[in-house]
């Protein structure tokens, strides 16, 4: 075992003593170390009820003849992050947790690994962490947070992007602030990651698409009695892989990530889960272009409509047979032969599931539409690619051509927007916001939902270098690559540029010619960064884009 480097021979005496210090037994000494990496904090709904996770998780590996540690990471709450400094450090984060959690496991020499994470850059980050030390590996998330009740009465759901757009329509004259307050206060009636199919939620699913984590880990509520019975079961488990020396790379695989695609498509999860399966991808050593994605997308149906594609929450997909019963929909389209947690083949852990709600999980005969509810778009204006929710936008907005409104930050542009400045027929352009730009490519929530709460959802579109919040609803083109720091097109765009949106053919143009985009790039002074110290600076020089995943260059 790996833990024999720090527990075996005469050499290891100061070693064993520290073991001692705290509390171990003979027995536990002998036993294999298993690290349960928890990014429980007080500050993040969603990870403050996670040491009753842990908890369950060390007495399903004590149990099974293991002997836990757990130890900590950091994490970022994107929602009170959100619109304001704050927000340039949350993407960053994932780097700082995957690098977190390969220092704490071969400083400790840890045999295997639970992870316990929730919100949106917790997941990626562990799994990032987890392909890179490629040892014994197993997730339980937290869970979601039920929705919240507008009134107390039961069919009106409300979530945190209630809110979010709840701001526009104060501004649109369609709800007054004393409702706005009074909303505030009940949705998010809890602990747990924000109810709809947000970023957090589609990672969540995504790592039990994967084979990561044990069926329910994505869609159990946190608040059921089922998760702290699941997360006892994966404790038990991680002792198994350990056995099997089954690792992530052996999950991993290029066909794995496309299963865990293909459910991204029928769930239409967030954009940021293009982002993160990437990064992840390059951890395990796998190329996987984005042209790929739109393939799959091309022939996996759009089965779920969740918040805020929808009225639906994860509490309801989870009633209607959670991924197991979305992953049976679409079984003719998986590759059934990858490697699973749970040590069953992906026909096994699906044999018994099946759709109890046929309004929440479409039958893939009568899916919401026939194309997956992501799309990568490129163009002139995207030559390495950019990511629309393609299953929140509007019909009316799926081909748009526009005349461009430029902004150089979120705050340009939601200055305007809430100043009235944006006209129907516009094409919002928020730039400097990428990676290197922000730096840290800020979700931009507050632009998109001040849209929608205006009204303006059917006519005015957005696009930016920067990204969305899986809350995001409506036109919103994110990490449009290459950025405008690195000089890409959307650097040479001026107010009054036609702008042509094809969701459908997947391209992102500007009626200007290559010549023009060119001379005017070169004509632009060299990008200065936002911010000149800390650890910002650090990332935003070693950042690539978000095309091949927003990581850190070797």
């Amino acid at each position: 075992m790996r833990s024999d480097t720090v527990k075996k021979g005469f050499t290891r005496a100061p070693h064993r003593s520290l073991f001692y210090a705290m509390g171990l037994t003979d027995r536990e000494l002998d036993q294999p170390f298993i690290g349960v990496v928890n990014s429980f904090s007080e500050v993040i709904p969603g990870h403050i009820h996670l040491r009753q996770i842990a908890d369950a998780v060390k007495g399903g590996i004590r149990s099974a003849g293991g002997t836990p540690f757990e130890v900590n990471t950091i994490g970022v709450c994107d929602g009170i992050a959100m619109g304001h400094i704050g927000m340039k450090y949350s993407l960053p984060s994932r780097e700082l947790i995957a690098d977190s959690v390969e220092t704490v496991a071969q400083a400790h020499a840890f045999d295997a690994l639970v992870f316990i994470p929730n919100c949106d850059k917790t997941i990626p980050g562990m799994m990032m962490a987890a392909v890179r030390l490629n040892i014994p590996s197993i997730f339980i998330s937290g869970g979601p947070m039920l929705a919240g009740r507008r009134g107390g009465r039961p069919g009106e759901k409300v979530d945190l992007n209630t809110i979010f757009v709840g701001v526009g329509w104060v501004k649109a004259g369609e709800m007054s602030e004393e409702e706005l307050l009074d909303l505030e206060h009940v949705a998010c009636p809890g602990c747990g990651s924000c109810a709809g199919m947000f970023t957090a939620n589609t990672m969540n699913c995504l790592t039990e698409a994967l084979g990561m984590s044990l069926p329910g880990s994505g869609t159990i509520p946190a608040v059921d009695a089922r998760r702290i019975a699941l997360a006892r079961e994966t404790g038990r488990q991680i002792v198994e892989l350990l056995k099997a020396n089954v690792c992530p790379r052996d999950i991993i695989t290029k066909k794995a990530l496309q299963n865990a695609f293909m459910v991204d498509m029928a769930l239409g999860g967030s954009t940021n889960s293009v982002l993160h399966l990437i990064a992840i991808a390059n951890e395990a050593g796998i190329k996987y272009p984005l042209e790929d994605i739109n393939e799959i997308s091309e022939k996996t149906p759009h089965l779920c409509k969740l918040s805020p594609a929808g009225e639906y929450r994860i509490e309801d997909l989870d009633l209607a047979g959670g991924i197991p019963a979305v992953m049976k929909e679409i079984e003719s389209l998986l590759n059934k032969g990858v490697k699973r947690a749970s040590g069953k083949t992906i026909g096994k852990e699906i044999a018994r599931a099946r759709v109890l709600d046929a309004d929440v999980i479409r039958p893939f005969s009568k899916p919401h539409s026939k194309t997956g509810g992501l799309s990568i778009l490129f163009g002139n204006l995207a030559p390495e690619g950019a990511v629309v929710k393609r299953a929140a936008v509007s019909l009316k907005m799926m081909k748009h051509k526009g005349k461009a409104r430029v902004f150089d930050s979120e705050e340009q542009a939601t200055e305007a927007i809430l100043g009235g400045k944006i006209k129907p027929g516009n094409v919002v352009v928020i730039r400097y916001e990428g990676p290197k730009g922000g730096p840290g490519m800020r979700e931009m929530l507050g632009p998109t939902s001040i849209i929608i709460g205006m009204g303006l959802g059917e006519s005015v579109a957005l696009i930016t270098d920067g990204r969305f919040s899986g809350a995001t609803k409506g036109a919103a083109i994110g990490h449009v690559s290459p950025e405008a720091a690195a000089k890409g097109p959307i650097a040479a765009l001026k107010d009054g540029d036609t702008i042509i949106i094809d969701i459908p053919k997947h391209r992102l143009d500007v009626e200007l010619s290559d010549r023009e985009i060119k001379g005017r790039l070169a004509r632009l002074p060299k990008f200065e960064p936002k911010i000149k110290s800390g650890y910002l600076l650090r990332y935003a020089e070693k950042v690539t884009s978000a095309g091949k995943g927003a990581v850190l260059e070797s």
